[in-house]
C-alpha cells in the first residue's frame, strides 16, 4: 500500500511538472531533497550513536528492568483482564520501559511478544483482545522520557538547545497516553455491541 501511495506521489509530480513546463524545477527539487536526506541522516549518525549507547549503558545497568518493576503495578491495574503471574504481563511492563528510556529499537521486539503474549489468553484468535487494544493504544501514544531522534535533528539544525523540547514533549505524551486510555475505555462498550 505504502509503494502505491509513494508511486502515484512521484507519478503527480512528474506530470505536474510537465503539464506546468517546470519539469526542470521538480527534477531539481528532487536531487536537492535526496541530497540533503542523506546529509541529515549522515548526521544524525553520530548523535543517536550517542543515545543508543548511554540507553545501552542504562539498559545494562538494570534501569530498564528497574523501571518495568516500577511500571508493573500499573500494568496490572490497566490490564485487569491478564492474570498478575502471566508472562504477558513481564512482556507488556518490558516494552512500556523501554518505550520510556526512549529504547524505540529495544521497544520494538519487546512490543511483538507482548502481543504474542496477550494473544494466547484470547479466546478468538482472530479478534483482538481489550488487553490488546489498551496496549496498542499505550503504545501508539507512548510516553518517552527521553526523545532522542527529536533531539538529534535539532542537534543536526544547530538548535542552540535541543533539550529545550523535552518538557513539552513529555507533558504531551502524557496527555496523549491519558485520552488514548480514555478513548479505550469508553469506546471499548460500543465495539463490543457492534460486535454483536
Amino acid at each position: 500500500m505504502a509503494n502505491t501511495v509513494w508511486l502515484v506521489l512521484i507519478a503527480a509530480g512528474a506530470v505536474t511538472g510537465l503539464a506546468t513546463g517546470t519539469s526542470e524545477a521538480v527534477t531539481r527539487a528532487a536531487l536537492e531533497s535526496a541530497g540533503s536526506a542523506v546529509t541529515l541522516c549522515l548526521g544524525l549518525i553520530g548523535v543517536m550513536a550517542l543515545w543508543c549507547g548511554v540507553m545501552k549503558i542504562a539498559e545494562e545497568a538494570g534501569i530498564a528492568r528497574w523501571l518495568a518493576r516500577a511500571v508493573a503495578p500499573v500494568a496490572r491495574m490497566l490490564f485487569p483482564s491478564v492474570p498478575a503471574s502471566h508472562p504477558a504481563i513481564a512482556a507488556v511492563t518490558m516494552s512500556i520501559a523501554a518505550n520510556l528510556l526512549g529504547m524505540g529499537n529495544a521497544a520494538t521486539p519487546l512490543g511483538i511478544k507482548a502481543m504474542e503474549e496477550l494473544a494466547t489468553l484470547s479466546d478468538d484468535g482472530d479478534e483482538a483482545s481489550d488487553a490488546m487494544c489498551t496496549f496498542v493504544a499505550i503504545c501508539t501514544a507512548g510516553i518517552t522520557l527521553v526523545p532522542t531522534t527529536i533531539i538529534a535533528i535539532r542537534t543536526q539544525f544547530g538548535s542552540r538547545s535541543p533539550a529545550e523540547i523535552v518538557a513539552p514533549i513529555i507533558l504531551v505524551n502524557v496527555l496523549a497516553t491519558a485520552v488514548a486510555l480514555m478513548a479505550d475505555r469508553f469506546l471499548r462498550p460500543v465495539s463490543r455491541s457492534r460486535r454483536t
